[in-house]
């Protein structure tokens, strides 16, 4: 049973967390966690999209937790995002 705060039921469609922990957690922070991770659709809601433009060597969760700013900061050998740097 699912309480106000949305805990209770995970509201992912895929998610490589334990069960337990998706019951547990409040559906906004359960939507903060990269659909890489846990998918809950809510990527394009919260800005945990990946700047790439090519294949990249970092991992999609990371590429989706990481702030853009950082996100483009990796040398393009490793993340493209067409910065140029």
């Amino acid at each position: 049973m699912q309480n106000e705060k949305g805990q209770g039921a995970s509201h992912a469609t895929d998610s490589q967390l334990p069960g337990k922990v998706q019951e547990k957690v409040p559906t906004d922070i359960e939507k903060q966690v990269p659909d890489a991770l846990h998918d809950t659709g809510s990527n394009q809601e919260t800005g945990k999209v990946s700047h790439a433009v090519g294949e990249s060597k970092v991992p999609q969760a990371i590429q989706e937790g990481l702030p853009e700013k950082v996100e483009r900061m990796v040398p393009e050998a490793i993340h493209p995002t067409g910065d140029g740097k």
